[in-house]
This record gives structure tokens, sequence and C-alpha cells, in this order.
């Protein structure tokens, strides 16, 4: 036989678009259109129905760049259309290619109650199924002109502020049709087995058989009349979509979904529109299908729907009650993981549980992550810890050199904590269920031989739409076909429970799940992460005071609505394109923002607290809310500090600069302004490597091959400029108390202030760099090139730390070149080490060298700002300071207490006299993270604590208040059978058993 398999495929690809796609709504009469362009933000939906609107015409442009524009569409079902089913075609102008990334729509009956939305891939809205004739149609179309944004060029229409004001869309159909059913159904039938054909090998019959089917059909079908014929063409496919899948054929799990960022291309005004409009054709979509099944993530979204849109809450609410709409992630917002604090990663899940099971009764087992860019090591302790059982991420097949081992494995966190983890191996949470994603998952699938199923979420998503009628048609027609896997609509949890029970002793991942690729969200957009580490940070200091003066002042009341308010403002800002940097200029614009009101917010509070505390008097103190004593104040209290120790002494050095010293350490700043030695004197230890210089300022070309913001590419260390010109160098102060040598540099067209601080009694150097930010596509690093040998670097990150090599054995090393750490990095060899702190930076390098006298230099570098072009022009241009310190002879539990110290500033107030702490722990390895009235309103304090230094730490928590019992608790504050907590003693002391890393909440009830 001859090989005409391509003139074949060639006839099928051309006769469906040309001539069955288009016969599928085939009679139609023109809608009369009216518009309103809205001046301004979105309107509410009242306002926008008794607007007053002018004629449109098909064809008709419209819409700025962000603007919104409503339609009025009125007509009448035609006389003779009686019987047939009837929809209107909607098209506002869309790209076919895109959805969720244009032009979107959402439909309103005449009371204001949402029908659908419209998308490139659903833009019909059905009318009657079998109509009588005479309906009048009025419905009002809010329209959104998004512009696109997602060719990764650099464009100000990224904020409304700077965009354009041409109007982007043209108005491409608004009509009444008739939809033909048959033709329909044969435009799937016949993408299904050319999806499948396509995908089998050349040498497989079923293949041939498909082929020939298809050959069949086409003949059978009348391209002059495609209603008419449709019916025996699918009768001439029917066989062989008859034939049932192998017997070993691949099992998937499709799972309904709609990934949507909560900001991304898009400010988060236009998210609450978004989510709207996908959750609207969702339920739509499950009136006319109830094997249908949707899980949605983010409490966040869900509260908006409820907030703004509370009809089709409603509506939700019966799904989930019927079990077609699925709750997952337990989550507040599908958050970034790399730089989100500890206690703030514990009340993503504690919002977003409480969240389910307040509107729902549900609890969320499935944290479904499957868009952040990587996943921290803490992770599988703060999951099972939330009361969630699985763990599901697809973001992993992005890395760019190591191909992961695993689709289905335990995946083990820094306490030993174990989840029950799956990667789609379909690759993708958008999916459509063709044939080519199906075959792929099926193909790549790792677990072969022992696990036979997987997890496919389908629907479009990033900037929502969802599932489709299209997608439900492939899953139906792929249940049980040869040569496909086998496609099953099903909850997540039932996959879960599925694949654990066929693989219960699947393979162990331990450690992060480093994703390589997005390294530079470590980095851009330096006033988002600042404000989110200030803001975890004075939410501690708020929380601290408020529970200690609502125990201890009569009258005084906790704040709880405020707080957990602001910690949801919080929460939603560490979503995975907000707090990485990757969204547009709008979203950081109104980040910065909201930053400054929190910080105004939680000063308030903190100062209402503390004055409350303090009383009247003229004493001052100090209040202390890190976890660790300082200066004689205890942690959590307040008193007069102690003196600070030996006095600091400033010198010339010479060959020209200045010599700091304190009695701890000697510190010297040669004549370029760099610190050439930061001497510890009780080790009798250099820090600096011979012949180096630290807290030397490098500049870098930053252009990475594609994601600008997201991506630092390797070769960017390829060049580098030492910032060693000095324009200026003083001393800026001199005193027994304290010393800082100001140095002033100038580089391109920025500038850039160092101060090099030491106080009296400090163990650390304060340093810190103003700078006039004015550069384009570079880096700006900050090195510290360090006398020590050391294999591994420390790295902080939630309730721990995590070890990573500092040589590049392995491709799996030399791929992580950039990293996260949180308030701290830490390089050591036996016996003695050096942290390097911050207040505010996440990303950096290590890298190791050994000299000619043998000794190795280990290298610490701070990734201090980047300036990308897309998809913000203006990332992080203007004035910046950033802070860190340089603690030699530091251990991990310096480092610890050092971080916090820096993170948490001391508060000056006049008052009565000390404050004792509300609560303490005897041992300085265990840090309370966290003290807080329980949730419920009990008045119960609630006290989270951890192991930091990954060993284990028998502990005595003594609470300054009479206790009638002392219960380990879950995130959500619920009793956990657990080994960690002993009863309490008649005096308030409560024995603590941590193992390395472990978690540790405690719910004090209160006599």
């Amino acid at each position: 036989m001859h090989d005409d398999r391509s003139i074949t495929e060639h006839r099928l690809r051309r006769v469906l678009k040309e001539r069955v796609k288009p016969a599928v709504h085939s009679r139609s009469v023109p809608l009369t259109v009216e518009r309103w362009e809205v001046p301004g933000e979105p309107v509410p939906v009242d306002r926008g129905l008794a607007a007053s609107y002018e004629p449109c015409s098909v064809g008709d442009t419209w819409g700025p760049a962000w603007g919104t524009t409503w339609f009025r569409v009125t007509g009448t079902v035609p006389a003779d259309w009686a019987g047939r089913t009837v929809e209107a075609v909607l098209d506002l102008g869309f790209d076919r290619m895109m959805p969720g990334f244009q032009c979107e729509g959402l439909v309103h009956r005449a009371d204001g109650g949402e029908i659908k939305a419209l998308n490139p891939y659903n833009d019909w809205v059905r009318v009657a199924d079998r109509a009588a004739g005479g309906e009048r149609v009025e419905w009002y179309v809010e329209a959104a002109s998004n512009p696109v944004l997602v060719d990764h060029a650099a464009t100000y229409e990224g904020d409304v502020r700077t965009s354009g004001d041409q109007p982007l869309y043209r108005l491409a159909r608004m009509d009444l049709t008739v939809f033909e059913a048959e033709v329909w159904e044969l435009v799937q039938d016949l993408e299904v087995l050319y999806g499948l054909m396509t995908e089998l090998g050349s040498a497989d019959a079923r293949r041939y058989a498909i082929l020939r089917a298809l050959d069949t059909a086409l003949d059978t079908l009348d391209l002059a009349d495609v209603p008419g014929t449709a019916a025996a063409a699918r009768a001439a496919l029917a066989g062989v979509l008859a034939a049932p899948a192998h017997a070993s054929a691949h099992r998937i799990s499709a799972v309904g979904h709609a990934h949507i960022d909560s900001a991304w291309l898009w400010p988060l005004r236009e998210t609450v529109r978004k989510v709207a409009r996908t959750a609207s054709n969702t339920v739509a979509l499950m009136d006319d299908h109830p094997e249908f099944v949707f899980a949605m993530s983010q409490a966040q979204q869900l509260d908006w729907i409820k907030t703004y849109r509370p009809e089709l809450f409603e509506r939700i609410k019966k799904k989930i009650a019927d079990g077609q709409f699925v709750p997952v992630g337990g989550m507040w917002v599908e958050s970034d993981t790399n730089m989100v604090g500890g206690e703030a990663m514990a009340r993503q899940f504690l919002y977003g549980k409480k969240f389910f099971l307040d509107e729902f009764g549900i609890e969320t087992r499935t944290v479904w992550l499957p868009d952040s860019f990587g996943y921290t090591a803490a992770l599988p302790q703060i999951v099972r810890l939330s009361g969630s059982t699985w763990f599901l991420t697809q973001k992993i097949s992005w890395s760019q050199v190591n191909s992961f081992p695993h689709h289905t494995f335990w995946w083990e966190g820094i306490d030993g904590s174990r989840v029950f983890t799956h990667f789609p191996p379909v690759d993708t949470y958008n999916g459509d269920l063709g044939g080519a994603q199906l075959a792929h998952a099926a193909h790549n699938y790792r677990e072969k031989g022992r696990g036979s199923r997987s997890l496919a979420p389908f629907g479009w998503g990033d900037g929502g739409g969802g599932p489709t009628r299209e997608h439900l048609a492939r899953a139906k027609r792929q249940r049980d076909l040869e040569g496909s896997p086998r496609v099953e609509i099903e909850r997540p949890d039932a996959f879960f429970e599925k694949a654990r029970a066929e693989y219960e002793d699947a393979p162990v991942w331990a450690g992060e799940l480093y994703l390589e690729l997005h390294r530079g969200t470590y980095t851009s957009q330096a006033k988002t992460k600042q404000g989110n580490r200030r803001a975890e940070s004075m939410l501690r200091e708020a929380e601290l005071w408020s529970a200690t003066a609502a125990v201890r002042v009569p009258g005084f009341d906790y704040p709880y609505e405020d707080l957990e308010r602001i910690w949801k403002t919080v929460l939603l800002h560490q979503f995975h394109d907000i707090l990485p940097g990757s969204s547009i200029a709008w979203v950081h614009r109104e980040a910065r923002e909201t930053y400054r009101t929190v910080r105004e917010e939680l000063r308030a509070i903190t100062l209402a607290a503390q004055s409350a505390l303090a009383g009247e008097g003229s004493a001052e103190l100090v209040f202390n809310c890190a976890p660790h004593a300082r200066r004689g104040v205890p942690a959590g209290g307040a008193d007069r500090p102690a003196p600070a120790g030996e006095p600091v002494t400033v010198e010339e050095r010479h060959g020209g600069g200045y010599v700091l010293a304190n009695g701890r350490l000697l510190v010297e700043i040669d004549g370029r302004g760099l610190l050439v030695s930061a001497y510890d004197l009780a080790a009798a230890r250099e820090s600096v490597a011979p012949g180096r210089a630290a807290n030397l300022l490098q500049i870098h070309p930053d252009f990475p091959n594609m994601w600008d913001a997201w991506d630092i590419d390797a070769f960017y260390r390829n060049n580098v400029t030492d910032l060693v010109d000095v324009d200026a160098m003083e001393v800026a102060e001199s005193g027994p108390e304290a010393a800082t040598v100001r140095v002033t540099r100038s580089f391109g067209n920025s500038t850039a202030v160092q101060s090099v601080t030491l106080r009296a009694g400090a163990a650390t150097v304060d340093l810190g760099v103003d700078v006039a930010w004015h550069e384009t596509e570079k880096l700006l690093k900050a090195a510290f090139p360090l006398d020590v040998k050391a294999d591994r670097t420390a790295s902080e990150t939630q309730f721990g730390h995590v070890y990573r090599a500092t040589h590049t054995n392995t491709s799996w090393e030399a791929a992580k070149f950039e990293i996260c750490a949180h308030r701290w990095i830490h390089a050591e060899e036996p016996g003695w080490g050096v942290a390097l702190l911050n207040d505010s930076t996440y990303g950096h390098d290590v890298t190791r060298d050994v000299r000619a006298d043998g000794g190795q230099t280990t290298t610490v570098r701070l990734s201090l700002l980047r300036a990308p072009r897309y998809p913000d022009p203006e990332t992080d241009q203007g004035a910046h300071t950033l802070r860190f310190s340089l603690a030699p002879g530091a251990g991990i539990g310096d480092a610890v207490r050092e971080g916090h110290a820096l993170n948490l500033p001391e508060r000056t107030l006049r008052g009565a006299g000390p404050v004792a702490p509300l609560v303490s722990v005897d041992d300085d390895a265990v840090v309370v993270e966290a003290v807080k009235l329980a949730e419920d309103g009990s008045g119960d304090v609630v006290v989270r604590l951890y192991e930091s230094r990954g060993g284990r730490a028998a502990a005595v928590l003594t609470a300054d208040f009479p206790l009638t019992a002392a219960v380990e608790s879950d995130l959500l504050e619920r009793p956990l059978v657990g080994g960690a907590v002993g009863r309490p003693s008649p005096d308030g002391r409560v024995a603590l058993t941590l193992r390395p890393f472990q978690i540790v909440t405690v719910r004090l009830h209160r006599a």
C-alpha cells in the first residue's frame, strides 16, 4: 500500500478549519449592539446596567488599555428557528492563540445576574436548547480591554498611568446563530482521533486503522452540506472510537482547573474580575455536565467572589456541596515559597484552610502549588502541621539542566517530615487533554512498572478561563480508547488515594525542590521584597505586644480583626508573581503603597500595646521583640539596657583608611573604602581572605536569554566590574557607643553611599548602602571573600536552614549558581565560621577557590539590585537603602540570633518600669517564632517555637500567667497528638522536647 498519510492528514486539517468548524454555528442573524465606555476604573454591575448607551456596530474599535466597555446586545430569535438549538456568538475581537492574556467579557442578564464569561475559546452563550421562536435576548457584557503583554518586550502599557489611550480591539461578531450539535460532535471526534493518530508510531497498526476511518469519514462528508452529512461521517468513525484501551494503558486522572495568577500581567483589581469570569463559566459548565469536577485553589480568590459577586458565590457553594467544585491548596494564595518567612507560611495555611472550613465545612487535603518558582525544604513539615496530606506541583519540569527523577514520590523536609507528592508528567497546569499532551504524559511518566497513574489538570489558565465543553468531550472519548491513556475525570484526593495505594513505597527526595530557572526572582523588585520582610517583622511585634497587653492590662482589647486583615494583605502580596518581582509596574507600584500603609497601621497597633504595657513614667525602656535577650533586655520584654561594653575607637590606618575596634573585633577599611580586615580578637582569626577586600560592590551585565525579571543566566559572571573608585570617605560618627565610616562612589548613572559601623560590645560589623540606582540590565552584588574552608554553606529558610555545597562536582550543584537565603548565610570550617546577615536581601551566590598558599577562599555575595526591563521597564529604578552585617567567629546559633536582631530593631519608649516577657524559653536553640492570642477569640495564648540549630533540644517554656493546660496544636490551633509538649507545672513551666528543626505550636489555656 502506498504511504498517503500526509495527504489524508493535510486534507483533514483543511476540512476541519475551513468547512466543519465554521458549520458548527450555521444560520445567523445580527444582534443589535450598543456601548458605554466606562470613564476610569471598573464600576459595579448596577451602574453598568443603568448607563446611557450609544449605538455600536461590528467592526468598531473599542477599549483603551485597562479600560472597561459595557455592551448591550439585544435581539429576537427568528420564528423559523423553532425547534433548533440557538446560541449567540459574541466575539469581542479575540486572538484565538492567547486565552487569558487579552480582552475578556462577562455576560449579565438584565437583572444583573451572571450568565457566563467570554474568551477566545468560549465566545458562545446558549439562548435555548430547543427554541420556540420569538425569544427576546437582552444581555449586558462587561468587557475588559486588557493589553497584550506576553511578547517579553519592554513596554509602558503595564501601568494605567503610562499606557496609551488608543483602542486596542475591534468588535468581530455579535450574532444569534443555530448551533449544529451533530457538527460540533463531529469536530470533537475528528480532533481526538487526529491527535491520537499523530502520536502513534508509524509501525503501529492502530495508526492506520484511524487513518482509513478518517479517510472514509471525509469521503462521506458533503462539504456543501456539512450539517446534513455530519451524522453519516460520525458513523464512519464509530468503530475506531469504540475500540477499548490496552489493559496496561497509563491511567490519567483529569481534574478541571484554571490557574489564575492573582497578579502578573494584570493588576489585582483585574484578577478580581478574572476569577468571577472563570467561576461563572465553571458553574455553568457543571449545570450541563454533572461528571465535571473542577479544583480551585487560593482562598483569597473565593473570598473576592464572596465579596464582589455574592450571587455567584452561592452558586459555587451549591456545587461544592454537590462535590463538583473542589477547593484545594489550603493556602490563602499560591504563594512563593522561597522567600516567604516561616510564620507567614504558617499563616498562609491557617487563613486558607480556615476560610474553606468556615465557608464550606471542608478540610482541604491537597496542597496545590503548580507554578511557584521552587519549593523550600521546610514545606513538608508545614504541610503536615496544617492537616494536609498531599502535595502537587509541576513547575520543576521547567528546570533547564537536570531532569527530576520522579513523578510520584515522598518528599522529605529538613526535619524529617514526609509528604506524598506528585509531579504531573503532562508537564502543564493548563492541559487541553489533546492527544499530544496525553501521549507526552504517558511516555514521560517515570514510575512505569511500579505506578500506573498520573494527574492532569486541564483548562485554560494563567489569566484564567478554565475548562470548556471541548475539554470534556475529549475526556469522554478517551475514557477507554485504544492507543490512548485511560482518562477519568475525578477529584484530586481520589487520584492521590489511588496513587498512594499502588505505590506506598515510592522513592524519597530529601531537601529543597530547587528550580533551575527564574533565579532572578530572589532579587527583582527590591522594594517589594523589603516591604514583605518589614511587614513580617512588624506583624510579629504587633502580635507579641498586643497579646502581652491583652493578658496583662485590664481593658486592653486584642486587635483581632485588624491583625487578620493585615495578615491577609501581606499574604496576598506573597503571591508567586508579586513577591518574586515578576509582575507589571502597576502591581509593584500598588505593592509599595500597600506596604507603606501596612507599616503605618502596624506601628500604631504596636505603639498602643507598648504604651499600655509601659504605663506612665519617665524611665527609658527598650522593648525587645527578638527571640533572644540583647543588651540585658529579655526576649519579649522591656527594660533599661545594660551598658554596651568596651567603647569603640577609630584611628587612621597606615596607607589610607581607618581602623575601628571594640575589644571583640578589629576592623580595617583601606583607602578605597573596602573592608580588608574583620579580625576576631578572641579567636585570633581573620575573616577576610589574604589580599582580598570585602564589602566590595560589583556590577555585572544582566541580560538573560528570555525571562528578564525572572532569570539570571550563568553567563552573567563572565563580565564583572569592581566598584573601587572613591568620591569621598569620612568618619561620619565617632563615639564610645559606635563609629561609622561613610564612603561615596559613582558608577554609570548611579551613586552608592556605603557605611561601615562598629558598635560597642557588638560581634558584628554593620554595613549599609544607600543606592541611587539608575542602571539598565545590570546586576549589583556585594562580595565577601572569606578565609574559610567551607565545603558547604548553611542558608536560613523557614524554621531552620538548608545546606548547599560550595563545589560544583555535579550538574545539580552547578545549577545552583544563585541561591535563596532568608536573614543569614553561614560558612564554617570545624571550630570557626562567619555569618553574613541581611535585612531584606534574598539572592546570594557562593563560590570557592584555592589560593597559592593552599588556603581556601569562600566568597559569599549578596545580590542587591537588578534592572530588567520586562515586564516592568523601570524595575528597581530610584533610591534604595539596604543593610547587612558581617559576623566573624559566628556559629549557627550566633547567625540565628544576629539575624533576628538585625530584622527586629529595638523600640524605645518612656514608661513606669520593666515589662516581663509573657512567655520565655530557657534554651537559645529553641526560637519563639510567634506569640499571639488564639484565632477563636477564647483568650488562649498561642506560642509557636522551633528548634533552630539542627539538633535535639529539651527546653522549658515558662508562661508568666496562670495556666490550666498546655496543648500541642496544629497550625490551625487545633489539638495535635504529639510528644513535644509536657503538662504545665503549677508555676507555669511547660517541658518541651524537640527533634531537629521541629516546629511546635503550644496553646496555653489561661486560668
